[in-house]
Formats: C-alpha cells, sequence, structure tokens
C-alpha cells in the first residue's frame, strides 16, 4: 500500500517551501539522470506528464523513438536536506514509460520490479542490505577529484588517525534525516576508504536507497572538500572497494531461510537460492561488476572473492552465511561492487536464487578452509569454478547465460554487451605505465 497520495505530495511541497522536484531515474549503466521542475508544474509530473528525450540518455532509444515519460513513485518523496531552507529542493524517484502508456523495457526498475512479481507470485518477499564501501580523497586546486589522501587509517580505526571522521559523521546525519537507519559506520582497511551500513529492506527499496546514498555521500564528501569515490579499485596495492548484498526471503512475515534443524541453521529454500547464484554466477559477473577495473579488485590477497564456493564459517568463498541466525539468516554475495546498478544486481541475484528453488538446485558441499589456500587441483576436484577474470570474459559468460539475459531483456542486454564490449576494445589499445615501466628498458 502507498504511503502518499498525490495531495499528499502537493501538501508537503506546499508546507516545506519546496521550489524545484528533481524527477529521478537511472540509466542501465547505473548512473543516477533526472529533470528538474518547479513547484509550479507538480501536478503535471504526478499526472505522468513530464516528457524527456530518451535518445539523449545513453543505453535507451534511437532518435527516432526519443519520447519517454516519467512516473513518478510517491513513496520516494524526500526533501534534501543540504539544499537551502527557503526554496527548498526535493526528490521523487521514476519509472520510465513509453508514449502509449507502457512500461520501458530499458528502465533498469522495471526490470527489478518484474523479478519481484515473480518472487510475490511464488508467496515471497526479497529484502536486502547492503553493505557500501567507498574512498574519501582529496580535489586539486581546480576542484578536480585525485587519488591522494594523507590519512593512513585502517580497519575500525577513528580519529584522529580516520581523517574522514567528521565527513562520514555528517554523511550518517544526513542519512538520517532523509529516513534511513543507520546501522553501523566506521573506517575500512585500506587508508581513506570508509563504510557506512543501513538496514536491510524490500529490495527495490533497497536499490532506491543505494542510489540515494551514493549521491548524498558524494555531496557530503564535497562539502567537506573531498572527493567520495565509489570506484571499485582506484588503487592498486590496497583493498578494493566492495558492494556485499545480503539477501533474504521471507513468506507470510517468517524469513523462509531458517530451519534450526539443519546443521548449518538453513533451509532447503536457502540451498537452492545458493545453488542458482553459483550456476548462474558467472554469467552475472558483468552485472555485479561491470568495469574494466572491477577485475582489479577481483585478485588475491585483499578479501574479495574470486571462486565460486560458499561457506558458513569463513570469508574466503564468494558466498557466505553470517553467523546471525533466526530472523537475521541471510546469504552474502561478496563479489558485487559499489559500481555496478543496483537494480539490476539486485534483479539478477533474485532471479537467480528462484531458479535455484523451483529446480531446486543444491548447492556443492559448503567450505570450510580457505579457498586461496587450496591448490588448483584440489579446486578442480571440488568443482570450484573461478570468477571472470576480466570484462571481456564477463561479457562472454553472459552472452552464454541464456536465463540471465532472459532477465535482462533484449534491450538491456544488447546495449549492455555493446557498450561494455566497446570498453574493453578501448582499454586494449591503451599503453599503461606499467607496461612503459616494465618493458620499455628490456627491449
Amino acid at each position: 500500500m502507498s504511503k502518499y497520495t498525490k495531495k499528499d505530495i502537493i501538501r508537503m511541497v506546499d508546507e516545506e517551501d519546496v521550489e524545484f522536484i528533481r524527477l529521478q531515474f537511472t540509466d542501465i549503466f547505473g548512473t543516477l539522470k533526472n529533470v528538474a521542475i518547479t513547484a509550479s508544474q507538480l501536478e503535471k509530473a504526478l499526472n505522468n506528464q513530464c516528457m524527456f528525450d530518451g535518445s539523449s540518455i545513453e543505453g535507451f532509444v534511437r532518435i527516432e523513438e526519443s519520447d519517454m515519460y516519467l512516473f513518478p513513485d510517491l513513496d520516494t518523496f524526500t526533501v534534501f536536506p543540504w539544499r537551502p531552507q527557503q526554496g527548498k529542493v526535493a526528490r521523487i524517484i521514476c519509472d520510465v514509460y513509453r508514449p502509449d502508456k507502457t512500461p520501458f523495457e530499458g528502465d533498469p526498475r522495471y526490470i527489478l520490479r518484474k523479478q519481484i512479481e515473480e518472487a510475490k507470485k511464488m508467496g515471497y518477499t526479497f529484502n536486502v542490505g547492503p553493505e557500501c564501501e567507498f574512498f574519501l580523497f582529496h580535489t586539486d586546486e581546480d576542484g578536480q577529484p585525485t587519488t591522494i589522501s594523507h590519512e593512513k587509517a585502517g580497519y575500525f580505526d577513528l580519529g584522529p588517525v580516520d581523517l574522514g571522521e567528521n565527513a562520514r559523521r555528517d554523511m550518517v546525519l544526513t542519512l538520517e534525516d532523509m529516513g534511513f537507519e543507520i546501522e553501523a559506520s566506521h573506517h575500512e582497511v585500506a587508508p581513506a576508504q570508509h563504510e557506512i551500513d543501513f538496514k536491510y529492506d524490500e529490495a527495490l527499496k533497497t536499490a532506491d536507497n543505494i542510489m540515494t546514498f551514493k549521491l548524498t555521500v558524494k555531496t557530503i564528501a564535497k562539502r567537506h572538500g573531498l572527493f567520495a569515490s565509489f570506484m571499485p579499485k582506484p588503487k592498486s596495492g590496497i583493498a578494493g572497494s566492495g558492494m556485499h548484498v545480503n539477501m533474504s526471503l521471507f513468506k507470510d512475515g517468517e524469513n523462509i531461510f531458517v530451519d534450526e534443524k539443519d546443521k548449518n541453521g538453513l533451509s532447503k529454500e536457502a540451498y537452492y537460492f545458493i545453488g542458482g547464484i553459483m550456476k548462474h554466477m558467472r554469467g552475472m559477473t558483468a552485472i555485479t561488476n561491470p568495469l574494466i577495473n572491477s577485475y582489479k579488485r577481483l585478485v588475491p590477497g585483499y578479501e574479495a572473492p574470486i571462486f565460486i564456493a560458499w561457506s558458513a564459517t569463513n570469508r574466503s568463498p564468494l558466498i557466505r552465511i553470517p553467523a546471525s541466525r533466526g530472523a537475521s539468516t541471510r546469504v552474502e554475495l561478496r563479489c558485487p561492487d559499489p559500481s555496478a546498478n543496483p537494480y539490476l544486481v539486485l534483479a539478477v541475484c533474485l532471479a537467480a536464487g528462484l531458479d535455484g528453488i523451483r529446480n531446486k538446485i543444491m548447492p556443492p558441499e559448503g567450505v570450510c578452509e580457505n579457498v586461496f589456500d587450496m591448490g588448483e587441483e584440489e579446486r578442480k576436484r571440488r568443482g570450484i569454478e573461478a570468477l571472470p577474470s576480466d570484462l571481456n570474459e564477463a561479457i562472454e559468460e553472459l552472452r552464454k547465460d541464456e536465463f540471465i539475459r532472459g532477465v535482462l531483456g533484449e534491450h538491456i542486454t544488447d546495449k549492455y554487451v555493446k557498450a561494455k564490449s566497446a570498453d574493453w576494445t578501448a582499454y586494449r589499445a591503451q599503453v599503461t605505465e606499467w607496461e612503459i615501466e616494465e618493458y620499455l628498458y628490456k627491449i
């Protein structure tokens, strides 16, 4: 049931002295976009009459079919706390529709909605809690981002060693002003790396929250003279940033992943859900790890997962079952990074998990030991595959996984594969500093 009506939105805009409303949506690559309107145009927007040029958005449509409409999701209305107190700015997240009032198949929010409906038909609610990591770097004299930081803090360090502590505190306070329930915030492993965790929610709201979270973190960082980067691996030799995804399915208000009689406390549905994700993981990786840079994080030595295995006892495999049981029982997928489109990530995760449940796909035995310490022969004997090693391999795996392509739909798959293949071709043509340092004097 909706939280707000059109009358509620109009009343709040008037009472809060809101002058501008940003109608936000997300492109297929996870970039937040918006059309700003004044309060005088609000009623028109609430009647789904706001149009934009879809051909100007990468991955959307051709110029000859460019008209698109924004349908506001009223429950996403929020006032930005960092804008002026007079003439405030608010936002509403929108779904994208075609002129014939049908959902646009290239809208990532629509792709997630479809999978949520599939879960609903099976009686399930999909709950997700993300763990979003990011770096805080200095900017140069022109205000442009750098990868420079003067701090040398590590995991769970605090001020004065943690030079980003004040900025992180302001981020938490701002997020709470916007309705987030913040569970924890702390300095991460690498210098200048941070994490802020907010409470799990139903999948669509969580994906919306991730987009709002990134915008808020970047905005508050800028106010502190810093640049917040969600790039997976901005510097070599240190840990990269992940976006671990904690997932559970509820039915009739109960977590169906729970079985207290099982040795791991997991139900058959939980095992099947894990099995489905493991089956489709290689085909999903281009979505969960969408950049060339993403695969610089997925290397040995920095706690990021490489091998497709699961465990209820250690953190080295791809899928971990955190120690909490009962209503908190969940499946944690550890490979996604914060450059990914959260709507598509959650859509493919849910679809793969439901495929596992429908087809009763049991995963192999869980791994108790550190997967990185296993020899290649041992991993091969136990059927432990590796994630794709680069974006090109991930694209090929996506092409091969008919099921995941079906989840994304033909439109997004074609546009996405074409764009990522172009990235790979451009990357291959580059000559890097590492190559110059490594080869120039030898040859």
